[in-house]
């Protein structure tokens, strides 16, 4: 089936169900508005178009026959470059999905997501073979025949099973140089990584790296696609959730374990992030 037959958009599942998968055809401009990290495995390939992609704390230009892989709560964000239109195809993998598999098999099959470099740039024999698989999940995805879903799931673990196969046999390695900006901003957001539980003011960072204020939110936005305040409460707001996860810990405790200066201003960024409260949130992870 010829992309050109499928609609503009494609669902299947959603962010709470072990597998989700989305494909897209836009038209125009498109930038991610939202905070973007999830507890799925994400993989994402592009049809057409072109995209800047950051993960992680670097900027990729990524380009059609690009396959990226995003780590578990890995914050990410994609935007445009001069090619505005685009299709992409992305499958987010939670654990619950590798459930009934030998354990050395979902390790293999995950493996993939903890490389350095994220992005594997295929030739145009493997572009071939990744976009017949995907072209027949899709398929099955859009016609919804008796099965599909027992399909799905198996094209999928096929996907993940190629890739990563391509990683243990090609040994995937960075074909990109960052610009001196990318560069200064890939250590800014290194160090907002490592230092988020401590105070992170406008005024010291700039001096710290030898940049104006200004200059630094403009170039900051511009490469990573997040506001400088935006990025730190991303990070501080993600290590919250994973700490009302898995500890008992009051949530006083964790607002300061996590860098914010008081439990009610706190309460404002989480809820405003998440859609709920602290609390609210813990209940629904208990």
């Amino acid at each position: 089936m010829n992309l050109p037959l499928l609609p503009d958009s494609l669902r299947l599942g959603s962010m709470s169900e072990p597998l989700w998968i989305e494909f897209d055809r836009r038209i125009g401009c498109h930038s991610m508005n939202e905070t973007h990290y999830h507890r799925s495995y994400e993989v994402f390939y592009l049809y057409s178009g072109s995209r800047k992609f950051f993960i992680r704390d670097s900027v990729y230009h990524i380009q059609a026959g690009d396959i990226i892989l995003v780590d578990s709560n890995i914050v990410h964000r994609t935007s445009e470059l001069s090619e505005p239109n685009h299709e992409r195809a992305v499958l987010h993998y939670d654990l619950p999905f590798f459930e009934g598999l030998a354990p050395e098999d979902t390790e293999l099959l995950l493996a993939s997501f903890a490389v350095s470099h994220p992005i594997i740039r295929l030739n145009i024999q493997e572009r071939m073979h990744v976009e017949m698989l995907l072209r027949s999940l899709l398929h099955e995805l859009h016609e919804r025949p008796p099965g599909y879903l027992m399909q799905i799931r198996n094209q999928s673990i096929e996907l993940l099973l190629y890739i990563a196969r391509y990683i243990m046999k090609r040994k995937v390695v960075p074909d990109h140089t960052l610009s001196p900006v990318q560069q200064k901003v890939t250590d800014i957001i290194r160090h907002i990584n490592q230092h988020y539980k401590e105070p992170l003011l406008l005024d010291d960072i700039a001096k710290r790296f030898y940049i104006s204020k200004g200059h630094l939110c403009r170039v900051f936005k511009d490469v990573s696609g997040f506001g400088f305040s935006q990025y730190i409460n991303i990070t501080r707001i993600r290590e919250a959730e994973h700490l009302l996860r898995s500890t008992d810990w009051s949530i006083t405790r964790i607002s300061e374990q996590c860098g914010f200066e008081n439990f009610s201003h706190f309460g404002r960024v989480f809820k405003k992030m998440t859609g709920m409260s602290p609390r609210e949130y813990r209940g629904m992870e208990a």
